[in-house]
């Protein structure tokens, strides 16, 4: 399947699953989807940076990296429709609400960190794409965290996409105006 059909696929399912949520960004009436296409947009300009990149695989991941946290849609769902990979990703790019809030994100970077470097890339592009101007529920501990969490993600995917990670620390150093 070719990338745009591929996007098309997925970004409907994702769209269909963020909707029936009602899910919006934090603190606008702005459809989820936007978040996730703007995941996807990253990943295809990395891709135009990176060598030996699975596009196909990387937009599909990216379109779906908050189905399996943010809705209803189970990894059995995901492997019938996407198939295992695409599946596994998500999965890893999941923060397992099992663990103490703390222990987290350092889960999931470790699960990302054993599958395909453009699973890490998806990564990147997630926090890249959040570390736009903070909610205005955001209090200053929380947008500090969400930067400190930032570095922490650069750190442990280092290697992973030099693209990414350049983008990634500017917007770390960008994020700087928001704190107090």
């Amino acid at each position: 399947m070719d990338v745009q059909t591929a996007y098309q696929k997925t970004i409907i399912f994702a769209t269909i699953k963020h909707l029936e949520n009602n899910q919006t960004i934090t603190d606008s009436n702005l459809p989820y989807v936007i978040h996730l296409s703007n995941v996807a947009m990253e990943i295809l300009i990395a891709s135009n940076n990176t060598e030996n990149f699975d596009l196909n695989f990387a937009t599909q991941v990216a379109l779906l990296h908050d189905t399996l946290e943010d809705t209803n849609t189970t990894f059995e769902e995901l492997e019938l429709e996407f198939g295992l990979d695409i599946a596994e990703g998500v999965s890893a790019l999941t923060k397992n609400s099992d663990l103490p809030k703390e222990e987290r994100i350092l889960d999931s970077l470790t699960r990302i960190s054993k599958l395909k470097k453009e699973v890490w890339a998806v990564k990147l592009a997630d926090r890249i794409t959040n570390l736009q101007k903070p909610p205005k529920s955001w209090d200053n501990l929380k947008r500090r965290k969400y930067k400190d969490d930032a570095a922490i993600i650069l750190e442990k995917l280092k290697g992973g996409n030099a693209y990414l990670e350049n983008r990634l620390r500017s917007k770390i150093e960008e994020y700087e105006q928001y704190l107090d």
